[in-house]
């Protein structure tokens, strides 16, 4: 009985989550997004951003690995430093569900984001999980990084130092400046795709 038990566990273990969607594919088209900003009140459309590059964070607060990077001030510094020209697009997405773990309203995230001195371009609630489900994003941090034409160029960790440790951030090997830079310089992205790392988002 005990043995039965043990294969259904792993059956089930194995089994895809139902509501689960495939990971859209590096070079090509990225999905839709349609939403509202929570910090303008406006609407945003990835559809809207050609012509500049679009970097996607899935972010949830009360992550210790989100926390790693923004008391560390280093997702901060990157937003800025990313931003500063207008070429980049920086768009940070909750997608926790009301009731769990990460689910603010748009003013709890508005005082969290003065709070922290944090400076995305576009905050995206999404606690439906629908733009979370359509890129098939896993973990708080999750990154995505976008190019001018729409298309999907680096899909991942944030950095090589999966620890949740804060020191972890000096010395790491960013692939998002990484992939920005070569974005920006024309050359080919080295890594396009690694596996990220953080808490699981919260659907």
């Amino acid at each position: 009985m005990l043995k039965s038990f043990l294969f259904a566990v792993a059956v089930l273990a194995l089994a895809p989550l139902s509501n689960a969607q495939a990971a859209p594919l590096t070079g090509e088209m990225a999905p839709a997004i349609t939403a509202t900003d929570s910090i303008t009140g406006e609407p945003f459309s990835l559809a809207d951003q050609k012509g500049k590059i679009v970097v996607l964070e899935w972010t949830n607060n009360g992550c210790p690995f989100v926390r790693k990077h923004y008391d560390t001030n280093n997702m901060q510094t990157l937003q800025k430093n990313m931003t500063a020209d207008g070429d980049v697009v920086w768009v940070s997405i909750v997608s926790s569900a009301e009731g769990k773990q990460g689910y603010v309203s748009a003013e709890e995230s508005n005082a969290i984001i003065a709070e922290e001195g944090a400076q995305p371009t576009v905050k995206i609630l999404d606690p439906e999980g629908t733009i979370g489900q359509a890129y098939a994003a896993k973990t708080t941090p999750h990154m995505f990084v976008i190019d001018a034409e729409g298309v999907l160029r680096y899909q991942g960790a944030i950095d090589d130092d999966s620890s949740p440790r804060q020191s972890a951030v000096e010395g790491a090997n960013n692939y998002v400046v990484a992939a920005v830079e070569a974005l920006k310089n024309g050359t080919d992205i080295t890594v396009a795709e690694t596996q990220p790392y953080g808490c699981g988002v919260k659907y």
